[in-house]
């Protein structure tokens, strides 16, 4: 049986320390802040993040380097017969693109998975892949699922503030202005490849509900029905970990026979472009092995 080692980056919210009991490897995501270039976990804690952008620190994200890139898979490829790369969507970064590119010298040895997750449904991707590894998979079986079940999630999120979207395009400031003066609390969605506008609200309190009839919605239309138990629920947040915990009440509530699986920070990559004070909930598709 091939000896298949996983590998993700930091987008997926999988911190080092936790990367290490699941057996896994996670490439940090470079991030330069005020011309200085940091590493997520490994030289820039979420708190140290979080005071940078407080301060309104010139913030700006990177993919890998090659380099990075080409000696960690040389160097797992020493011990392991294969590896199945993992990277955030291609529609929101060209990290995946350029990871396609480099594995192509490596003679099918490393397999990268374009499967359009980002944050806490990469995180998914990651877990099936070890189970789908502990099955016996290798990792051009593994590729294949995660590619084939690829649309099989979606993520809601509400922000706490207009400013961030603003500054990286996503709204004009005419809009922004608006709606910061409205208090508008806008909830996106990713579904697939592309950061989109879902819904807005007036408070955090609506935004939530809209984010959890949003979620009953698609577990009716895509995911067999709330009673089929086909999903699995997952909820992050940037640097509002006390609101987390109670949307996961609200949300088991919401669904009961439901438990969500995790309560997790947002990875930096996504942090920068919202802010702090967000709210996300996940539902993914149980990969039947």
């Amino acid at each position: 049986m091939s000896k298949v080692a996983i590998v993700t980056d930091s987008n997926s919210g999988i911190t080092q320390k936790e990367a290490g009991k699941m057996g896994i490897s996670v490439l940090p995501m470079p991030f330069t802040i005020d011309g200085k270039e940091y590493f997520e976990d490994i030289s820039l804690t979420q708190a140290e993040f979080y005071e940078k952008l407080k301060g309104n620190a010139d913030i700006a994200t990177s993919q890998p380097s090659p380099e990075s890139l080409i000696k960690l898979w040389k160097g797992l490829l020493e011990e392991y017969d294969e590896v199945v790369h993992i990277p955030m969507s291609s529609g929101l970064s060209g990290s995946c693109q350029t990871a396609i590119a480099l594995a192509q010298d490596f003679d099918g040895r490393v397999q990268v998975v374009n499967n359009q997750r980002i944050s806490i449904t990469q995180r998914k991707s990651v877990e099936d892949a070890v189970r789908l590894k502990a099955c016996g998979k290798d990792a051009a079986q593994i590729r294949k699922v995660l590619e084939e079940t690829k649309l099989e999630s979606s993520i809601y999120i509400t922000v706490a503030t207009l400013k961030y979207l603003k500054k990286g395009g996503r709204l004009t400031p005419a809009v922004a202005a608006i709606g910061t003066m409205l208090r508008i609390k806008p909830v996106l969605t990713i579904q697939g490849d592309k950061l989109d506008t879902f819904s807005k609200a007036r408070t955090m309190h609506q935004a939530k509900q809209i984010m959890i009839d949003a979620i009953r919605s698609d577990m009716e239309t895509r995911f067999g029905g709330v009673d089929a138990h086909q999903v699995g629920l997952d909820i992050a947040h940037t640097n509002n970990e006390a609101e987390a915990w109670k949307f996961r009440e609200e949300v088991e509530a919401a669904f009961p026979g439901y438990k969500v699986d995790f309560v997790d920070p947002l990875s930096l990559s996504v942090s920068c472009h919202i802010g702090d004070g967000s709210l996300a909930i996940a539902a993914s598709k149980i990969l039947d092995i």
